[in-house]
């Protein structure tokens, strides 16, 4: 049967939030209205309570929350005394928080590749960049699926060093069993509208399980103040908004079956993908055994030297999708003076040019999911490499 004309279906945002907060419209107007009677906007029992939910849910003894999460990256590398002079590791295909918060507390991002098949960062590579400088290894669980831990856990143990869970795309994700967040020294999330748990404007957490560092994060959140302005260091202002806090307390009760939906949603693609011949064309997201990805993005690979045609095409189509990221960190100019260059980390550049991510949020039902994937497949056969493909 052929496929409907594009100009006939409706388009596919690439996220809906108004379509997923329709459900518990209601519990989210009701929470705001509470805090709106009690005048507590700032901290105080609503933010305490999700700290709770949230240190409960990661299985953490503590959570600490801040008001970004580039904020819990930056806390966390202050709470560790880490700063001029100190190397912190990363990976170099990630947003760009990940290395601005290494540079913003005054050290220097040190970026290793990527494994090519997870898009997390290559634990040979982290090994072999460790020098006396180093002070943190930064792992990012990139669009949903943890890093491989274990191996890091052991080079941080070897070496001394902590490990900061760049865990703000991945907030129910596991590994080995075990909730992102802990699995190193300390995990940061963020609750940036679009995350798998987002709330109504900024926000993020620290979770953790040593008692003096969440003491310390709780000091540098607030100025270093202790309380009667007091100050034992100079931290900075990161508080979370008690609206916020009661937003996402409502969110997270639906988080675990929103999580389902977008695995649910993953395992579609994947069967449209090869259902519709294009495997060859289009390299779908790995996933670990050992690990559960929650797929905060869906994303394929494609051709660099087709991406951005299908890029256009689909949204011509009125598919919503996006790159995440178009260039890699350490070739962004801002980080010129670190001197990498074209070809210094080749499987982040690939990646680069190669990723494109699909419609994959709590909302984008089945017959939403086959439009984006038959538009899919047309765009790619209507890209001149590939009859030359086919042919191959």
């Amino acid at each position: 049967m052929a496929s409907a004309d594009p100009a006939d279906t409706p388009p596919v945002p690439f996220i809906d939030l108004s379509a997923q907060h329709a459900p518990i419209s209601g519990e989210l107007v009701g929470a705001v209205s509470r805090i709106l009677e009690t005048g507590q906007f700032i901290l105080g029992d609503e933010v305490r309570a999700l700290e709770a939910d949230i240190a409960e849910y990661c299985d953490a003894r503590y959570a600490i929350s801040c008001a970004s999460g580039t904020d819990a990256l930056v806390l966390s590398l202050m709470s560790l005394g880490i700063g001029a002079g100190d190397e912190v590791i990363t990976s170099p295909f990630t947003f760009f928080a990940t290395a601005g918060a290494i540079h913003r507390v005054g050290a220097k991002p040190v970026f290793v590749d990527i494994d090519p098949a997870s898009f997390n960062i290559c634990p040979e590579a982290a090994a072999a960049a460790i020098t006396e400088n180093t002070r943190a290894i930064i792992p990012v669980h990139l669009f949903g699926q943890t890093a491989d831990m274990e191996p890091l856990w052991r080079l941080a143990v070897l070496h001394d060093i902590p490990l900061i869970e760049d865990a703000c795309q991945a907030i129910g994700a596991t590994y080995q069993g075990r909730q992102a967040g802990v699995l190193g020294t300390m995990g940061c999330f963020s609750f940036f509208p679009t995350k798998n748990l987002g709330g109504a404007g900024d926000g993020g957490i620290i979770t953790l399980d040593d008692k003096d560092l969440a003491e310390r994060l709780h000091h540098l959140r607030v100025h270093g103040d202790t309380g009667g302005y007091h100050h034992v260091a100079v931290g900075f202002n990161s508080r979370l908004d008690a609206i916020q806090a009661a937003i996402l307390r409502v969110k997270l009760t639906q988080l675990d079956d929103w999580i389902e939906q977008r695995i649910d949603a993953g395992d579609h693609y994947d069967w449209l993908i090869a259902s519709k011949g294009i495997s060859e064309w289009v390299t779908t997201p790995t996933r670990s055994d050992n690990s559960r990805h929650v797929f905060n993005q869906y994303t394929i690979r494609v051709p660099a030297f087709e991406r951005d045609d299908i890029l256009a095409s689909l949204r011509q189509d009125g598919i919503g999708c996006a790159v995440y990221y178009p260039t890699p960190l350490h070739l962004q100019p801002c980080f010129e003076s670190l001197g990498y260059s074209l070809g210094s980390l080749p499987a982040a550049e690939a990646a680069s040019a190669e990723v494109l991510s699909l419609p994959v949020a709590p909302g984008t039902d089945a017959s939403s999911r086959e439009r984006v994937i038959d538009r899919l497949a047309a765009a790619c056969e209507g890209r001149a490499g590939w009859s030359q493909r086919r042919a191959a």
